[in-house]
């Protein structure tokens, strides 16, 4: 990694978001920055970037373009593994991410978070939580506001949260957070990995520079993590860990509704009556406290944030109850791991609407709880036909042509007592613009039923 970016030249690939927070950084660091875009820039785009003197190419990424920069920045969406990165890291170009800028940089305590679900959850809980405690926190990363939107200000938080996905760790350097919270690993964005394993061993990064005096937080209930977790701690970090029975280990045990932190400050902390009581939000609340704990914060403080936490959208959120019939909107469930939860923490029989963009997961996952709790099973979009196909013999499947033929398809077979649960498996990409607007559509259509049965 170069030890400044004055008087360098910095490519950054792929706008977006992160690409024109990337740009602005770099230029104000002194570098003279570059754009190679894989899509078509609209004139507006075209514009700003001649005006900030930002030259381009757009429509793919050629190698005489990359090879002459002294570093190569890829944005989130970017697979590092593309052979044209591979080639300009032979001419010994830097090819990183933003994670990799925070080595450099950053000046400001890090806690980091990331897993297959609960991501953003867990971080924005964190930073509610610091802030109950006196403490003046950015929240961004993989959540939406970019790290090097932090980095090009002033940088005067006491704590910087961020979430981050594996796709980010894939080109996070010397990324090193002072605490890191790895929540779960479940197959996901198999479109991109070779298999699970590569998956787990990109998300494990999240510890690789970690050493004495920083914290890893682990999740014990997790098998897989177990596993791959075994020599944690050799770095000479703390090693904390959260679930329901870790016998001697250090961390917070999940106890009914009651989390009770084990040799690390004998504190109980009881969610009965909170958005946090159940499954898998208890376990979210575990890690938080753990990471808030080893932040510096009292247990009074966090008590007072926890109680004062909003829920978030579309992740097991309960629309409306018609006719004793509960709809729930757990859009944000696209991964077979966050599928599972939503139907393990749901009781009654289920009519689930699930489907999208296929992620190269494992459907054959859920066969056990499927069976157990799906009395009917609504398919949309480009997966349907795969699904239809994993769960065969399980339930009563059904195809629909849109989200909302789903809704209207799910009103007209519940009974009192049922849960018509939207929790996709799938991302959304070919039907929406996003998981937020499919779940925005299905709770639209949801209020049109409960409008009907007033009127």
């Amino acid at each position: 990694m170069l030890k400044s970016l004055a008087n360098s030249r910095v490519a950054v690939v792929g706008l977006g978001k992160s690409g024109r927070s990337a740009i602005k950084f770099c230029r104000g660091m002194g570098a003279e920055v570059v754009l190679s875009e894989g899509g078509r820039l609209d004139d507006e785009t075209a514009y700003w970037l001649k005006e900030n003197g930002v030259i381009y190419e757009e429509g793919g990424h050629s190698f005489d373009f990359l090879r002459r920069a002294d570093l190569v920045l890829i944005s989130p969406g970017v697979p590092h593994y593309l052979p044209v990165l591979e080639a300009v890291r032979q001419e010994g170009v830097v090819v990183a991410g933003e994670l990799a800028l925070a080595a450099l940089f950053l000046r400001t305590p890090m806690i980091a978070v990331t897993g297959t679900n609960g991501k953003t959850t867990v971080t924005t809980l964190i930073g509610d939580l610091l802030r109950a405690a006196g403490k003046k926190v950015f929240v961004g990363g993989n959540i939406g506001t970019p790290l090097t939107d932090y980095l090009a200000g002033p940088q005067d938080a006491d704590w910087l949260v961020l979430e981050v996905s594996s796709f980010q760790l894939d080109a996070a350097g010397e990324f090193q957070p002072q605490i890191g919270v790895l929540l779960n690993i479940s197959p996901d964005h198999l479109d991109r990995y070779k298999d699970l394993a590569d998956y787990a061993q990109t998300k494990m990064r999240l510890f690789a520079r970690q050493g004495t005096g920083d914290t890893a937080i682990i999740n014990y209930d997790d098998a897989y993590l177990r596993r791959v977790c075994t020599d944690l701690g050799g770095q000479g970090q703390d090693v904390l860990y959260f679930g329901h029975h870790l016998k001697k280990l250090v961390g917070a045990e999940m106890q009914g509704r009651k989390i009770q932190l084990n040799a690390c400050g004998e504190e109980r902390f009881d969610l009965a009556g909170t958005y946090f009581a159940c499954p898998p939000n208890l376990e979210n609340a575990a890690a938080a406290i753990l990471a808030v704990q080893a932040a510096g914060c009292s247990p009074s403080a966090i008590k007072q944030g926890m109680a004062e936490f909003k829920a978030l959208p579309h992740r097991m959120t309960v629309v409306a109850e018609i006719a004793g019939v509960t709809y729930i909107d757990d859009s944000k469930a696209t991964n077979i791991g966050a599928v599972a939860a939503a139907l393990a923490s749901v009781s009654g029989s289920v009519i689930l609407i699930a489907g999208g963009r296929d992620k190269g997961g494992d459907y054959g996952l859920l066969a056990e709880l499927v069976k157990e709790k799906v009395t009917t099973m609504l398919l949309i979009g480009e997966a349907g036909a795969k699904m239809a196909a994993a769960f065969a013999n399980l339930t009563i499947i059904e195809t629909m042509a849109s989200l909302e033929e789903a809704v209207d398809r799910a009103a007209a077979i519940s009974q009192s007592g049922d849960t018509v649960l939207l929790s996709p498996a799938c991302a959304s990409f070919d039907m929406f613009t996003g998981y937020a607007q499919r779940g925005e559509v299905f709770e639209g259509q949801v209020i049109k039923i409960a409008d009907g049965e007033r009127a």
